[in-house]
């Protein structure tokens, strides 16, 4: 048992006094309860003491009676995800972790998930496009910088990768790419360290990767620059490591309704007529988790798209899985897409 979980225990026969100085002790929110064998009877928590003083309780009252004996608690298994969700459904901020004999040997809080894992992954964002299609925007303006709710796209990735552990940024740029290094400098005003992949000529979506300063000793990220998204990047690093993939592609289901009746027929002869069908098909979300070879694979200074990269690596039938992004996802591409994202309809 670690000092700080031995802090917030309160042994039988404990008073109010002992589990508000295990609260203060603890700073965790919570006291627990044991009894002689050093069993988890119960939990109590600062606004409990309060009502029980409120209530006419003194400091030397056993504590006894105020404790919470319908607590939630799990095992040392439960997985990091599944203790979350259990304290999101139950609205608590603090659940102990029990062993087989129903002991304290743990405790799970919620503002400690709130803090990201620091991963030692790469992301490479690339942001060296010219926005063709969103002109007359962009002509001052690289598409990635384009504001939405007041912040630029591409700031958002940034703040999204730091939110999720990812420091460590390179972003290829060309086309006005001076707009986009004199914002983020060396990244350390958004809590990352971040340098240029600079593309004398357009190289491609794959092609930057070829720039990197080193061959990566492990799986490296890769994103577009113009989403604006909250995707799970944890989760798909988390997928390609477990998968054990080359590559792994962030998929997201696309769903578009046609909008008039639709004839299937052999010939002139009519097989089937359907009215307004709904068609789903998973896409693309240019969100990858490339390891090493897969990275090995592009030349420097040579232009290559991911999907011949994806290609090349199916072709010699190397392993690529795909992580289904459920979060929000918006592909700047056009206006349409554009307006989207910053009504948020």
């Amino acid at each position: 048992m670690t000092d700080r979980l031995q802090a917030c225990i309160v042994p039988a026969g404990g008073t109010v006094r002992d589990a508000m100085q295990a609260l203060d002790s603890g700073a965790d929110q919570i006291a627990l309860g044991v009894d002689g064998d050093d069993r988890l009877v119960g939990v109590v928590t600062d606004g409990d003491l309060r009502r029980a003083l409120l209530a006419g309780a003194t400091l030397d009252d056993l504590v006894d009676p105020y404790l919470n004996r319908e607590f939630v608690a799990v095992r040392a298994s439960e997985g990091r995800a599944e203790v979350l969700e259990l304290m999101r459904a139950r609205r608590i901020g603090a659940i102990p972790v029990l062993d087989g004999d129903g002991r304290p040997v743990g405790l799970h809080l919620l503002h400690t998930f709130l803090v990201p894992v620091e991963r030692t992954t790469h992301a490479v964002v690339m942001a060296g496009g010219q926005g063709v299609r969103l002109r007359p925007l962009t002509e001052t303006v690289p598409k990635p910088m384009l504001r939405v709710a007041g912040r630029p796209i591409l700031e958002r990735t940034i703040l999204h990768l730091v939110g999720s552990g990812i420091t460590r940024i390179s972003i290829s740029v060309n086309y006005l790419g001076h707009v986009i290094e004199d914002h983020f400098q060396d990244g350390s005003r958004f809590g990352a360290r971040i340098d240029y992949l600079r593309e004398d000529e357009p190289l491609g979506t794959a092609g930057a990767l070829g720039l990197l300063p080193e061959p990566p000793t492990e799986p490296v990220l890769l994103m577009n620059g113009d989403l604006v998204t909250s995707a799970d990047v944890g989760g798909l690093l988390d997928a390609h490591a477990s998968l054990g993939a080359v590559a792994t592609i962030g998929v997201r289901r696309y769903v578009h309704a046609v909008p008039f009746g639709c004839v299937e027929r052999e010939g002139d002869r009519v097989v089937r007529l359907e009215e307004k069908p709904t068609i789903e098909r998973e896409v693309n979300s240019g969100i990858y988790a490339l390891s090493p070879v897969a990275v090995a694979r592009v030349e420097r200074r040579v232009r290559l798209s991911m999907p011949d990269l994806i290609d090349g690596l199916l072709a010699d039938g190397l392993s690529v899985a795909a992580f289904e992004i459920e979060d929000d996802w918006i592909d700047v591409g056009q206006r349409e897409q554009l307006s989207r994202a910053r009504t948020g309809d």
